[in-house]
């Protein structure tokens, strides 16, 4: 495959992302907020909480850390587990009529996300070979987007505090929310997981 081509589906990637990963399911957690679907609301209030490593990958990468390029590509991998991965709210989701338009939207968004983070795993796999602090002609691909998303943060962190916004402070919080993250993943892992199973409760 050519740099061109490649680079090509690495901003293809991001674009569906910010449709499939982002756009759809904070519509769909308005909508079903207005609508009052708590199976619906809890579903993807969780997936909100595992979706920021997506966020934190991007910070990672913008800040140039070699670890962003793990974290891209565990990501689409964890979304997608948490969208089918529990038995009460599967069975709830399989009650809802598939005739309104909010269930058969969400059904929909779930199979189509599944398939989008099918497509990101394997590009970024790819680049887990950056990890090597190998800096092939491949890997900027993968920084231009979050250097983008940069510039805006910059320009909205200096407008509302009158403060500068580096790529170093955005390391630097991307490796704090990754802690964060791995200590919840943790906690969830040796507490819940272990009573629960596949429950979410009120997870």
């Amino acid at each position: 495959m050519s740099e061109i081509s490649y680079r090509s589906l690495v901003w293809l990637s991001y674009r569906l992302g910010a449709t499939f990963a982002f756009g759809i399911p904070l519509v769909l957690f308005i909508w079903s907020t207005i609508k009052n679907e708590p199976s619906i609301i809890r579903l993807l209030s969780i997936y909100w909480k595992v979706a920021s490593l997506m966020l934190i990958s991007m910070l990672l990468l913008t800040g140039n850390s070699s670890i962003g390029y793990l974290t891209s590509f565990l990501s689409p991998i964890l979304m997608t587990t948490c969208l089918w991965f529990w038995i009460d709210l599967n069975e709830e989701l399989r009650e809802l009529s598939s005739r309104k338009a909010l269930p058969f939207v969400l059904k929909a968004w779930r199979w189509a996300l599944s398939g989008y983070s099918c497509l990101y795993a394997s590009l970024t796999f790819k680049s887990l070979n950056c990890l090597n602090q190998i800096e092939s002609s491949q890997c900027p691909f993968w920084r231009e987007a979050p250097s983008g998303l940069n510039q805006v943060i910059k320009s909205t962190f200096n407008f509302l505090f009158g403060a500068s916004w580096t790529e170093t402070l955005s390391a630097f919080v991307g490796y704090l929310g990754l802690i964060i993250y791995i200590v919840g993943l943790i906690q969830w892992l040796i507490i819940r997981f272990p009573k629960k199973g596949r429950i979410a409760g009120d997870f």
